[in-house]
């Protein structure tokens, strides 16, 4: 049952910007009443929402626990040690610097620290399911850097390990990123630690997507096989919009440096507190029935998906991605995210590798698992999501609108008996 609702749930809010108090409620409604399956997307518990607008917003705090610039650090140097030991406990690793902004920001960290300007760095292509911050051109990491990308196999979208070896050998990379934003598969980090062994390059994991599938035990952990790991604090992990690093002992120092007073300032204290609290709900058994629950679910929806004629890349999934390639329904990616945004399906068009259309207009959809699972919608669901994304593309290739809000109504009325966390709708 959906608790009883007050017309304000933020009453100071509203009482003072009564305009930002009512699109702040819409966007509650929004987040309650539609399906949202961008994989980057989750809803944060009650707690996370609470120690993100705690009185810790109040501090400055440059430098690091024991190591101030500003007086007055005694509590705030107590709740980064304690977001750092959990981290530490949660991924099994010797150091976890809790303070970079956003993922962005927490790769750049990764090149101040282990290369000069104009090196030679090495990451997936954007199109084939990397990240802009991989080294791909348009980034400060393709400008600052000499960027070289390897891709996947055009017949199963897969990365080919062989090409990826003979490109590091060619190309001997200081850094080599291996993780994406559109990678529905396992990642292998053995066969990139290997590669990175006999080129003498840097290894970095980026898991901003798949982080707390690592943490519940539901994809192979990077650890044991890769220099440093870097992740976001949200998506799979269920933390507020933040980042860390994570690596062996030996690069405890450079990564620190490069963090602060390299790129940053202070912290957010206030995201640091919902990052360790995070954390401590990763730590917990409910958390990995989550992270497993996730994969089951990504999976039993490409299964769903795949019985009604949908092209997905790879042929399915392992982690939370789904990313379907809509050619050969005939209705663009753009079009087709916008109808199943109107129809309370929320998510994102996308590159498929490949693929013969512009980035802004392309040929695939991504969608994901996270937030329809923490909201407790479980496999049996997965077809009747399914269906739903059917009827949807179709409605968008005939503009049929009125399809479109039938559509909306049946997902509205399904996600009343799942209420979303931390939502006071």
């Amino acid at each position: 049952m959906t608790a009883p609702q007050h017309p304000y749930p933020h009453p100071a809010l509203a009482a003072t910007d009564p305009e930002l108090a009512a699109l702040v409620s819409a966007e509650e409604r929004l987040q309650a009443e539609t399906l949202r399956m961008i994989p980057s997307e989750n809803y944060v518990s009650t707690a996370v929402l609470e120690a993100s607008g705690t009185v810790l917003q109040n501090k400055y705090s440059e430098g690091y626990p024991g190591r101030r610039y500003y007086e007055g650090q005694q509590i705030i140097d107590q709740v980064e040690t304690l977001a750092v030991e959990r981290a530490k406990a949660v991924f099994g690793v010797d150091h976890a610097n809790v303070q970079p902004y956003s993922g962005s920001p927490a790769n750049l960290a990764v090149y101040l620290a282990f290369a000069e300007p104009g090196d030679t760095v090495m990451g997936m292509a954007l199109p084939m399911g990397g990240h802009l911050t991989h080294g791909w051109g348009v980034s400060a990491t393709g400008k600052w850097f000499r960027g070289v990308q390897y891709g996947v196999r055009q017949d199963t979208g897969l990365i080919d390990f062989d090409e990826v070896r003979d490109l590091a050998l060619k190309e001997r990379p200081k850094v080599i990123f291996c993780g994406g934003t559109a990678l529905p598969r396992t990642i292998d980090f053995a066969a990139f630690g290997e590669i990175a062994r006999e080129t003498g390059a840097v290894l970095v994991a980026d898991i901003a997507h798949i982080a707390g599938l690592v943490a519940g035990g539901a994809h192979p952990s990077p650890v044991p096989h890769v220099d440093v790991v870097s992740t976001t604090t949200h998506k799979t992990l269920r933390g507020p919009r933040g980042a860390m690093l994570m690596c062996r002992e030996e690069h405890a120092k450079a990564l620190d440096k490069a963090v602060f007073p390299g790129l940053q300032g202070g912290p957010h204290n206030q995201t640091t507190a919902a990052i360790a609290v995070a954390l401590r709900e990763a730590s917990l058994p409910s958390f990995r029935d989550y992270a497993h629950a996730v994969v089951a679910n990504a999976r039993a929806l490409a299964e769903a998906l795949l019985v009604r004629g949908f092209d997905l890349v790879s042929g399915g999934t392992d982690n939370h991605i789904v990313l379907m390639d809509l050619t050969p329904q005939q209705v663009p990616a753009k079009i087709a995210a916008k109808a199943l945004d109107r129809a309370g399906i929320v998510v994102n068009y996308n590159t498929v590798p490949y693929d013969p259309r512009k980035p802004f207009d392309p040929s695939g959809i991504r969608i994901g698992t996270p937030s329809l699972t923490s909201r407790g919608l479980g496999t049996a669901h997965m077809p009747l999501v399914a269906a739903w994304i059917d009827r949807a593309v179709a409605a968008a290739g005939t503009g049929d609108e009125q399809a479109l809000a039938t559509i909306r109504t049946e997902v509205a009325d399904l996600l009343t008996a799942f209420p979303a966390p931390g939502l006071t709708v």
